[in-house]
């Protein structure tokens, strides 16, 4: 699935290279031509500027259809070697009615734009002007082409990623649901056989603190069953008591580790309340401390401390381990990712999900340094 996507990626990318280049090179092509075009025709305008100022050319018929026709589009001031303005032909005359100094401005333009077409006065040929031209709305059309090309690839790369990225997700979701609603139809068996030998053992001589013992794992397996059960489907909210959730799950937490490991809560208030589902948020704080006790590997110290603020409420839960390197960080919620040796990696991309998409919340690594420990947040909106 992930290499699928990789390579849609790239092919896409490639496209998209492939499309920008050759805008890019065609577009510069084009721009080159119009542009030689252009200087081309400003040179017959001089010349046939040349050629009506000149008394000696009876026949200026010519001369005047190329003055007409070569001067259109093309911005042009004639200036003399002073740089006194003489004339401009093409240029906004709003513009210029509202700025005085707007031909200055653009006779700036055109000097770093194009060299000058040199005409020389054919009553004084001691006296030479210079014709500065700027670049046609055409030409500028060419030239932002390809920025313009670059905006709509992109987007194009934005949309289709955005869709295959979209129909990867569903499809995600959809394994895991599938492999969720299984995995809890392989539990409901052995739990029914095991509810069915507590029974059996209640009735006869075995010590009644075994029997008992046995009884709160069956409950728990058919816990697990029902988490599982629910993936997938859309669970039910209620107003619960944080604190005192998290309190019963490091109660089952210490019963089940070592005494060399210390789990302590503290709090701001004596009652935080949120809405939640209470088995899907007690298996999001039983994945954390679960993943903490790995990390400390039997001994060391896990906190929790959940603060009731204004808007949301702040749960951390931080361990004093091993830690994570900055390179995992971004992994460790992705299914499949786990430094254990054994494991699926599913616990933390689970407890995200639940948090994320269940409780509309957040949950993420707040910070991590190895050999000192890790805390992870969760944030949920009040």
């Amino acid at each position: 699935m992930f290499s699928s996507l990789i390579n849609w990626r790239t092919n896409i990318a490639l496209i998209a290279i492939a499309i920008i280049i050759g805008t890019i090179f065609y577009s510069n092509f084009l721009s080159k031509k119009i542009a030689a075009d252009e200087k081309q025709r400003v040179e017959q305008w001089v010349q046939a500027v040349s050629e009506i100022s000149n008394p000696a050319i009876s026949s200026t018929n010519l001369a005047s259809k190329i003055l007409t026709e070569n001067s259109i589009g093309i911005p042009m001031i004639t200036v003399t070697e002073t740089d006194s303005i003489l004339d401009y032909y093409n240029i906004d005359t709003q513009k210029i009615i509202k700025n005085k100094n707007y031909i200055k401005e653009k006779l700036k333009e055109f000097k770093k734009t194009y060299p000058p077409i040199i005409w020389k006065n054919p009553y004084d040929s001691n006296q030479i002007n210079l014709v500065y031209y700027g670049e046609t709305d055409l030409l500028k059309e060419i030239k932002y082409f390809p920025i313009v090309q670059l905006i709509i690839v992109a987007l194009f790369i934005f949309i289709t990623l955005v869709a295959v990225s979209t129909k990867n997700k569903s499809t995600q979701n959809q394994v895991w649901a599938g492999m969720a609603k299984e995995t809890a139809h392989q539990l409901g068996t052995p739990i029914s056989s095991l509810e069915g030998w507590i029974e059996m053992l209640k009735e006869s001589t075995i010590h009644q603190q075994i029997t008992t013992e046995i009884s709160k794992d069956v409950e728990r397996l058919k816990l697990v069953s029902d988490r599982f059960g629910k993936i997938g489907s859309i669970p039910q909210l209620e107003n619960a008591d944080i604190l005192l959730q998290i309190s019963n799950m490091v109660q089952y937490i210490k019963g089940r580790s070592s005494d060399k490991v210390d789990i302590s809560m503290h709090s701001n208030e004596k009652e935080i309340t949120a809405s939640i589902n209470p088995n899907l948020f007690d298996w999001v704080i039983e994945n954390l401390l679960k993943n903490a006790l790995d990390a400390i590997e039997g001994k060391g110290q896990i906190d929790i401390d959940i603060r009731d603020e204004k808007m949301q409420i702040i749960i951390d839960v931080k361990d004093n381990g091993k830690g994570i390197s900055k390179k995992n960080i971004p992994n460790v919620f992705k299914p499949g990712f786990t430094t254990k040796k054994r494991g699926w990696g599913l616990g933390l991309s689970l407890s995200k999900r639940i948090i994320e998409q269940y409780h509309k919340g957040q949950l993420f690594v707040k910070s991590s340094d190895i050999q000192r420990g890790t805390t992870f947040r969760i944030i949920l909106k009040k």
